[in-house]
């Protein structure tokens, strides 16, 4: 597989996220995309596993990202939960940038 391409990499702001739709992805759930401070690029299941909150609305910080409502965060690398409320884990998904354009690789481990 090739990837989708989903975004540049000058639509997503550093320590932010955007969301691409399932629509493209063709995945159960939105995808978030998220920019941690060092510019990598990472892709994350997009609705909270506690409550239904997008995850690109959060904060990326440190590795993780903090969901804004009730500020679960989850690991970046892997989806795994580091803060409750959440108990339960997200899912990462494979993303590469090459030449500035973000490719999603949908079901993928990073």
């Amino acid at each position: 597989m090739t990837g989708i391409r989903v975004a540049a990499a000058g639509d997503i702001p550093e320590g932010e996220g955007i969301v691409v739709s399932r629509d493209q992805t063709g995945t159960e759930d939105d995808i978030a995309l998220l920019k941690d401070e060092d510019g990598t690029v990472w892709a994350l299941n997009d609705t909270c596993t506690h409550e239904r909150a997008s995850l690109a609305d959060g904060w990326v910080e440190d590795g993780h990202v903090e969901c804004p409502l009730h500020s679960s965060r989850f690991c970046l690398k892997n989806g795994q939960v580091d803060g409750l409320p959440a108990t339960r884990d997200t899912v990462a998904h494979r993303v590469e940038v090459r030449d500035g354009e973000v490719y999603l690789f949908p079901g993928e481990q990073p």
